[in-house]
C-alpha cells in the first residue's frame, strides 16, 4: 500500500444529502451548478442554497465541487457570463466540466479557479489528458469502463489527479457518448436529461427473427457498481479520488455508501462528536445494507475488464434490493428460503417469479411484496447460507408464490433509522477538533483562545477576574474544562485544553459561557469567511470570446467557407458497400469497418474510383489500443475522421489531414476554435443541437469549416458491453465468445416495436443505431446560405440500389438541383421505416420534472 491517500467524493442535491455525506465521512461533495447541471430530473437549487451548502461544508473541512458537467450551447455562453461570477464568489473548490469551451471561459474569467474534467469528457487514455493540458484541468474523472490495469497505465503517464467511480449506477453507454435519450425523445444525456433508455425492456431480434431469451428482457441494463473489494487496488495505483454516483438518490443512500467506502478506505475511521470511533461492520453486513438501500444487483463493473456474462442481469432494470435466495417451501403462512444474509422481523421482502416473463408470452414477471412478521433461523445448515422460516400475515397470498421464486430484501425500518440517525443525531455529527486556552489574573478580563490549527480567535470576558469570596466559588481548571467541552451543535469538539488562570479568582458561570460562545462564534465566522476572488469583467470576457473564435493559434487566416462548391461525402460501415459507389458524385468516402484488415484494399479501391479515401478512428481509445491508429498511420489515407481526443493527440504531427466527428461534442464556438487550434481542418457539430442551436454555432464561428451530416442512423448507445457475446454466446470476452457478431445481424426491439440495429467495432464495442434514420434535407438550403460546403451521408446495412439512391438524391440537393422537401419525401419511400428529422426542428426546451 502506498502512502498516497485518496479523498472520498459524495453526491449532494440538497442540504439533507449534504448533512448525510459530511457526517458519514465524505472528504468532498459534488453539487450541481444552478440551472446548468447533469441532474436534469431533480429539484434544482438556488445560489442561496448553494451558498449554505458551501459554507456548511467548508466549516467542517469538506471540499465542494460544483458540477457544470453538460454541453453548453452558443447563446448560453453569454448567459453563463452573468451566472459564473455569482458562483465564483462562493469559492467552490473546483468546477466539474464537460464542455471544452466552458473550461476555457471559466479559466479566462478566474485563472485561479480549479477545474476538473468530468467523466462526460469520455477520458479513457493519457493521450486525451496530454492534449487538453492547456485547459489547466487539475483532475480528470476517468470513464467508468477503464479497468484497473488501464488506470495503472494512465497513472504512470500523467501527473494530473485521477478520479474514478466506485459505487452507484452504471451507464451502459460511455458517458458523453450516449445519444439514445436524444434520439428517442429529445432529452439529451449531454444536458443532464437522460431518459434511462438502458433501463427499458428490449427484445433480441437475430437475423430478422425474435430470439426467446425467457426471463431476460433488460438486455442493456447493467447491475450497479460496487467497488468495495477493489479499494485496496485503487489506492495502490494512486487514484486521487473515489466518487460515489448519486443521481436521483436519497440522503439515506448517500449516508450508507459514504460510510461504507470510508471504512473500506480507512478501517480505523474516526468520525462523530469527540472523535468517537465508529462501529466497523463486516463486509457482508456492509453489502447487505448497501443493497437494501439501493441495488439492481452488484458487480464491480469494468474494474477487471469486460465480463459480458455478469455485467447485465437481464431480468430487471430497477431497484430490487438484496437478493436473498429462492423459495424452498411454503407451509401455511410460513415461507422457507435459503440465504447467506440475516433476515429480521419487520423487514420488507419482494418476491419475484421470473418464469412468467418471456418473448413468447409477452408478459412481465409476477411479483409480491410484504413485511415479515417473524423469522427463525433453522439449525443444521452450514455456512455461508442458512435456511430461514419467515412468517407473514394470514392475508398475504403465499399460495400464489411458486417454489423457486426469488426473494429480495428491499426495506428495513431498523436500518433506515440507523442510517438517518447518522446525520440527524447531533451526538454522531462530524466535528472539528479544537484547542482552548484560558488565561487571566486578578482585575483583568479572562482571555479565551480557540484554535483549530489553522485559524485562531481570542475573546475576553465582559467582567474582570476578581478574588473569590471563598474556595467554592473560585474558577477552577475542572469547572473551566467542563465549560470548554460544551461545544454541542457548534461543529467542534475539544481536543486540547490549557488553563493558566491564577488560583482563587472568580468569574460567573454566565460570563464564562458568554466568553466561550463569543470565541466559538468568531471561529465559525472566520472559517466560513469566503476569500474574494478576482473575476474579469463581462466586457473583457466578451472581447476575449470575439477574439479567440475568429483567430486561433493555427488558423490565423480566414477559411474558404462559402467560397467553393459544396460537396458530398459518404461514410460506409460494410466492405460490400464499395461495389455501389462507382461514378457517384462524391468527394470523400470514409471507412468505418469492424475489421481494420479490410482497410488497405478498400483505400486502393476508393482512390481508383476517383474519390478521396478517409478512415474513421474508433470512438473510444484505451491505453492498449494503439494498433488501430498505427494501421491508419501506415495506410496514410487522404483524411482521418477523428472520434476521440486521444486519437487526435496521437495522430497530430504525422502529416495526416485530420477532421473532427460529432463525438467530440462541439456545441459552441469556444469549443470549435479550441479544436481547430489543435489541427482539425473541419468539425462535425454535436448531434445534440437542434437547427437553431446549430445555426448559432455556425454564425459565431465564421472561420471554422464544418461538415454537416444530412442523413444517418443516429448512433445511440455506444457500449463497452457486447450484446452479441452476452446473449448469443457463453463467453465473457472476445477470447471465448466465438464472435457471433461476424455471423449474425442483431437488432434490439423497443417497447414501441421499433427496431434498432446493433453493430460491433474493431474493439468489440457495440453501437445501437436508431432504427429510423434522421434526415437534415430540409435544412440544406439554409446551411448552404451560411457557407457550409461539406455534407455527409452515413450508410449502415443498405443494399447497393438503396445506397446509390440516397447518395444521388443528396448530391442533387447539395448542388441545388432539388428541394429539401422533395428529397425528404423521396427518402421516406427509400428507407424501410421512413425518415425523421429527429430533434433538428424541436424548439422545445426540456423542463426539469421536479423544478418549482
Amino acid at each position: 500500500m502506498t502512502a498516497h491517500f485518496p479523498e472520498l467524493l459524495a453526491p449532494v442535491g440538497n442540504m439533507d444529502m449534504c448533512q448525510a455525506a459530511v457526517h458519514n465521512g465524505a472528504d468532498a461533495i459534488y453539487v450541481g451548478f444552478p440551472g446548468f447541471n447533469a441532474r436534469g430530473r431533480t429539484l434544482d437549487h438556488s445560489f442561496e442554497a448553494l451558498e449554505e451548502i458551501i459554507s456548511f461544508c467548508h466549516s467542517r473541512n469538506v471540499k465542494v465541487f460544483l458540477a457544470l458537467n453538460i454541453l453548453i450551447y452558443e447563446k448560453e455562453l453569454l448567459q453563463l457570463l452573468s451566472e459564473l461570477p455569482k458562483a465564483l464568489a462562493l469559492n467552490p473548490d473546483a468546477f466539474i466540466i464537460q464542455d471544452l469551451g466552458l473550461a476555457r471561459l471559466i479559466h479566462f474569467l478566474c485563472p485561479t479557479q480549479v477545474l476538473h474534467g468530468s467523466t462526460q469528457m469520455t477520458v479513457t487514455n493519457h493521450e486525451h489528458i496530454a492534449l487538453t493540458a492547456d485547459l489547466n484541468l487539475k483532475r480528470y474523472v476517468l470513464g467508468r469502463e477503464v479497468s484497473l490495469m488501464e488506470m495503472k497505465i494512465i497513472r504512470e503517464n500523467t501527473q494530473k489527479e485521477l478520479e474514478v467511480f466506485v459505487h452507484g449506477a452504471l451507464c451502459v453507454a460511455y458517458s458523453g457518448q450516449c445519444l439514445t435519450s436524444e434520439g428517442f425523445g429529445g432529452r439529451s444525456a449531454n444536458r443532464g436529461q437522460c431518459a434511462q433508455s438502458c433501463r427499458m425492456e428490449y427484445d433480441l431480434i437475430v437475423d430478422g427473427q425474435p430470439r426467446d431469451l425467457g426471463e431476460l428482457r433488460y438486455l442493456v441494463s447493467p447491475k450497479d457498481l460496487c467497488g468495495l473489494d477493489d479499494i485496496p487496488s485503487l489506492m495502490e495505483i494512486g487514484i486521487d479520488s473515489f466518487k460515489i454516483e448519486g443521481r436521483l438518490k436519497t440522503p439515506q443512500y448517500v449516508a450508507s455508501t459514504t460510510l461504507a467506502y470510508k471504512q473500506a478506505m480507512q478501517p480505523s475511521l474516526k468520525i462523530g462528536n469527540d472523535g468517537k470511533e465508529s462501529a466497523f461492520k463486516s463486509l457482508l453486513e456492509t453489502r447487505r445494507e448497501l443493497a437494501i438501500t439501493y441495488s439492481r444487483g452488484f458487480f464491480n463493473g469494468w474494474m477487471n475488464g469486460v465480463d459480458h456474462q455478469h455485467l447485465v442481469d437481464g431480468r430487471y432494470g430497477s431497484h430490487r434490493g438484496l437478493e436473498l435466495g429462492r423459495v424452498k417451501s411454503i407451509n401455511g403462512n410460513v415461507l422457507r428460503i435459503s440465504s447467506a444474509y440475516p433476515i429480521r422481523a419487520g423487514e420488507g421482502l419482494l418476491i419475484v417469479d421470473y418464469s412468467t416473463a418471456g418473448e413468447k408470452t409477452n408478459t412481465p414477471s409476477n411479483s409480491w411484496g410484504a413485511r415479515v412478521y417473524s423469522t427463525e433461523k433453522i439449525d443444521g445448515i452450514s455456512n455461508p447460507t442458512s435456511d430461514w422460516d419467515l412468517t407473514f400475515s394470514n392475508e398475504f397470498p403465499l399460495y400464489q408464490i411458486p417454489i423457486g421464486a426469488i426473494a429480495y430484501l428491499n426495506d428495513s425500518p431498523a436500518l433506515e433509522r440507523e442510517i438517518s440517525n447518522s446525520f440527524k443525531d447531533k451526538s454522531l455529527w462530524k466535528t472539528i477538533p479544537v484547542s482552548i486556552k484560558m488565561e487571566g489574573t486578578v482585575e483583568i478580563p479572562l482571555s479565551l483562545t480557540v484554535s483549530d490549527g489553522v485559524f485562531s480567535v481570542t475573546s475576553h470576558s465582559p467582567t474582570q477576574l476578581q478574588p473569590a469570596r471563598n474556595l467554592t466559588t473560585a474558577l477552577t481548571a475542572e469547572r473551566a474544562h467542563a465549560e470548554a467541552k460544551s461545544l454541542s451543535g457548534s461543529g467542534f469538539h475539544l481536543d486540547k485544553f490549557e488553563f493558566s488562570v491564577a488560583d482563587g479568582l472568580f468569574l460567573s458561570d454566565k460570563d464564562l459561557r458568554k466568553t466561550r460562545q463569543l470565541a466559538v462564534a468568531d471561529l465559525v465566522a472566520k472559517r466560513s469567511q469566503m476569500p474574494k476572488v478576482a473575476v474579469r469583467s463581462l466586457e473583457d470576457a466578451r472581447a476575449w470570446i470575439d477574439k479567440v473564435v475568429v483567430t486561433t493559434p493555427d488558423s490565423r487566416a480566414t477559411t474558404n467557407r462559402g467560397t467553393s462548391k459544396a460537396h458530398l461525402n459518404l461514410l460506409i460501415r460494410e466492405n460490400s458497400s464499395l461495389a455501389a459507389l462507382e461514378l457517384l458524385p462524391l468527394k470523400t468516402v470514409y471507412l468505418d469497418f469492424e475489421h481494420g484488415k479490410d482497410y488497405k484494399t478498400a483505400v486502393h479501391q476508393i482512390r481508383a474510383m476517383g474519390f478521396e479515401a478517409g478512415i474513421v478512428t474508433t470512438r473510444i481509445l484505451k491505453p492498449s489500443e494503439y494498433h488501430n491508429l498505427k494501421v491508419i498511420e501506415a495506410l496514410a489515407p487522404d483524411t482521418v475522421l477523428v472520434r476521440n481526443l486521444g486519437a487526435l493527440q496521437y495522430l497530430s504531427g504525422k502529416g495526416l489531414r485530420l477532421v473532427g466527428d460529432f463525438s467530440l461534442n462541439v456545441s459552441n464556438s469556444l469549443t470549435a476554435s479550441y479544436l481547430t487550434g489543435k489541427g482539425l481542418k473541419t468539425l462535425c457539430p454535436s448531434y445534440d443541437l437542434n437547427q437553431w442551436q446549430l445555426f448559432d454555432l455556425l454564425d459565431a464561428s465564421p472561420t471554422t469549416e464544418f461538415e454537416i451530416t444530412v442523413h444517418q442512423y443516429l448512433p445511440s448507445f455506444h457500449m463497452e458491453h457486447c450484446v452479441f457475446a452476452a446473449f448469443l454466446s457463453k463467453g465473457s470476452s472476445f477470447r471465448d465468445c466465438g464472435k457471433p457478431c461476424e455471423t449474425h445481424r442483431v437488432e434490439l426491439r423497443d417497447h414501441t416495436g421499433a427496431l434498432h440495429p446493433l453493430k460491433a467495432d474493431q474493439e468489440c464495442r457495440n453501437t445501437m443505431f436508431n432504427g429510423k434514420p434522421q434526415s437534415a434535407a430540409l435544412l440544406v438550403p439554409s446551411l448552404l446560405a451560411k457557407g457550409i460546403g461539406s455534407f455527409r451521408v452515413e450508410a449502415l446495412y443498405e443494399d447497393a440500389e438503396t445506397l446509390r439512391a440516397k447518395v444521388t438524391e443528396y448530391a442533387r440537393l447539395v448542388a441545388g438541383e432539388s428541394s429539401g422537401q422533395d428529397v425528404f419525401t423521396r427518402m421516406g419511400v427509400v428507407e424501410k421505416y421512413g425518415v425523421m428529422e429527429g430533434q433538428l426542428r424541436n424548439a422545445n426546451i426540456y423542463k426539469d420534472r421536479k423544478k418549482t
